[in-house]
C-alpha cells in the first residue's frame, strides 16, 4: 500500500445486489477508516442515491437488476440526470472474462477488479483514482477516462500533428 489515503474523507456508494459481497466491500471499506458510505442493491436505488448527491466513488457489481451495472456506468457517464459524469467507478465482478473487461472499459469504467479479490487490490483500486486520477476523453465514440494505461510515441500515418 502505497499511497496513504484518508478514507474518512471519501464518500462510498457500494451497489451489489449480494448482500453478503456488498457487506464485505462495506467492512473493509470501514477497516480502511471510511465513514460515508452508502449502499443499493440494484440499479434503480443506484441511481436514486446518486441524484441525491454526495457520492464520490462508486463501487459497482456488473450483475444487476433491473439493469446491469453496464447501464449504471452509461447513465453516470451520459445522463443528463447525472450529477458528476467524472466520477470514479471501480467495477468489481466475477464476471472478468476479456470480452467482459473490455466491454467495461469501453463504457467508461475506471478500474476493474475480479472477484475474488483482496484488500490490497481495492485498496490499489481505490488509491489509484484518487491520487493518480486520469484525464477524460471526449469524443463522438467515447466519454469516460483514458482508456491508455501506458503513454507510447506513436508516428504513424494518422498522427495528429
Amino acid at each position: 500500500m502505497a499511497e496513504k489515503i484518508d478514507f474518512s474523507k471519501v464518500r462510498f456508494l457500494i451497489v451489489d445486489n449480494n448482500s453478503l459481497s456488498a457487506q464485505m466491500i462495506e467492512d473493509i471499506l470501514r477497516m480502511l477508516g471510511t465513514t460515508s458510505l452508502r449502499r443499493a442493491n440494484d440499479s434503480t436505488k443506484a441511481k436514486a442515491a446518486l441524484r441525491e448527491g454526495d457520492i464520490d466513488i462508486v463501487i459497482t457489481e456488473r450483475e444487476l437488476e433491473p439493469e446491469s451495472g453496464i447501464q449504471l456506468v452509461d447513465y453516470i457517464r451520459h445522463s443528463a440526470e447525472s450529477l458528476d459524469r467524472l466520477m470514479p467507478v471501480i467495477m468489481l465482478t466475477a464476471r472478468s472474462e476479456s470480452e467482459y473487461v473490455t466491454e467495461a472499459r469501453d463504457k467508461g469504467v475506471t478500474e476493474f477488479l475480479a472477484k475474488p479479490f483482496t484488500v490490497d487490490s481495492l485498496y490499489r483500486r481505490i488509491a489509484s483514482v484518487i491520487a493518480r486520477p486520469r484525464a477524460f476523453v471526449n469524443s463522438p465514440q467515447y466519454f469516460g477516462p483514458d482508456r491508455r494505461r501506458r503513454q507510447q510515441a506513436y508516428s504513424g500515418p494518422n498522427r495528429r500533428s
